[in-house]
Parts: C-alpha cells; structure tokens; sequence
C-alpha cells in the first residue's frame, strides 16, 4: 500500500476512534484492530441479536444460583453454536463437557427432526438437570446423554458399528488436560467436511502469562500449537468469549 493510500484510510477513521490504528496506518505499520466491549455494548449486542428460547432462560436462571455457575457457556456463545449446527446442516452432534446443559439445549434445538446429539459428562447431578431441561423444551428425544469419564464414552462410541465418520457437527468444553484425547476421537467420529468447536482456548489470557504453569494452561498451550499445524483440519481461532476454535475436517 502506498503513502498516500495509507494517508486517505487514516483520515477515514472517525475523529475520537482509533487514534492509534490512523497514527499506524500513516506511518504504513500494521495494526490489528479489535472492539472492546464494555458492558454497555454487550448489553446491546444482546439488546439486537440475542432470540433466548423460554427454556433456556429457565435454564440460565437455575444455573446462576450454583456455585460453578461461570462454568455455562453465554446465551450469545450458545445462539452461536445453535447457528453453526444449523448453517452445516448437522444431523448427528457431539458434545464433550454439558454441565447443566445450555450448550446441549441449544444444539438439540437447532437440529433438525429425527437429529441426535450424543453427550457426556462426568456428574449425574448436573446430567439429571441437562435432561430435565431438554424434557421441558420438547428435545429430549434428541438427546442421548452418557454419564461417565469421556475417554472411555467416546472409546465405547468409536467401537459403536457406523459411529466413526458419521458425526457432523463435534463441541468440546471438558477438562481442558482431556482436550487432546477428545479431540482426537471427535475428528475419527466426524465426516469430511464436519465441524468442531472447542471453548475456553484463551483460558482467560492464561495462554500467554509465563506465569501460568498450572496443568490446564500447559495442556491448552500445547494443544492450540498442536491445532495450528494439523493438516487434517483447516482451522480458526476466534477471540469470542473465552476464545473458540473452529477445526474444519478435511
């Protein structure tokens, strides 16, 4: 880009924003740009996009009052994740990690007549709520929920006649130490052309603080490092929420 191109984009930019990117951008030096979202914002974006269905928000209500409450994904997060299954079409889904099962409900809701999503969870107390929750929306018979460790349900799924590349949409929100392993058999339970979305892949910025060594951190470094030179999947990360991966089978 010549001087003077980089000139008429920095006197594009509005008088009070992005000061920085128009200083950068007359000097010719990349910048990358991001919004910030205060509270404000966020409650307009949710103000101008967010459609909750009743249940889910019975849901998030009831969720609110546990102690591991931060756990559930967002109503935006989770209207994402029921877009996504929709714009590829998905009929059969995996879920990895449900917890009181927002992210469930959304998928289930998003399917299509006759869909199923396979799920697992290591706490029958929260799996109960998860299918009370999807029993009230009118999806349970969507929903084929395995309590137990995950490794084992998706070994136990993988030997499953007709399971291994029939799968077209895969989320994965568990134990981040397990995301390697589950990971793995997502992509031999998905089809060609399937989807996976893995949450919390920026774990709060823990990513890049050096003085972050606890075990989840180190696993969520090496795993994202892992993703970026797959060449089974075409890959995105996205700084959404607690930041999303989006693998792309091939």
């Amino acid at each position: 880009m010549d001087q003077e191109t980089h000139r008429s984009l920095a006197c594009a930019v509005p008088a009070g924003y992005g000061r920085d990117l128009a200083k950068a951008l007359s000097k010719g030096i990349e910048m990358r740009m991001q919004i910030e979202l205060d509270d404000v914002l966020q409650d307009y974006v949710t103000d101008v996009s967010l459609r909750e269905h009743d249940v889910l928000r019975e849901l998030r209500r009831e969720t609110s009052e546990l102690p591991e409450r931060l756990m559930q994904v967002s109503p935006e997060q989770g209207q994402f994740l029921s877009l996504l299954v929709r714009a590829i079409g998905a009929r059969r889904a995996l879920e990895v990690g449900v917890f009181t099962g927002y992210s469930l409900l959304c998928t289930a809701l998003a399917l299509p007549a006759g869909g199923r999503v396979v799920a697992c969870d290591l706490n029958p107390e929260w799996s109960e709520m998860a299918l009370e929750f999807c029993a009230r929306a009118g999806v349970a018979d969507k929903v084929d929920l395995r309590v137990g460790d995950a490794r084992r349900i998706l070994d136990e799924l993988l030997a499953e006649d007709g399971a291994e590349g029939s799968f077209d949409f895969a989320f994965i929100d568990a134990d981040k130490v397990g995301y390697d392993a589950y990971y793995e058999a997502a992509l031999r339970l998905l089809r060609p052309g399937g989807l996976i979305v893995v949450d919390n892949v920026l774990w709060s910025g823990a990513v890049v603080d050096a003085r972050a060594q606890d075990d989840d951190t180190r696993a969520l470094r090496v795993f994202n490092a892992k993703l970026r030179d797959d060449k089974r999947i075409d890959i995105s990360l996205i700084p959404f929420a607690d930041g999303l991966t989006f693998a792309l089978k091939r």
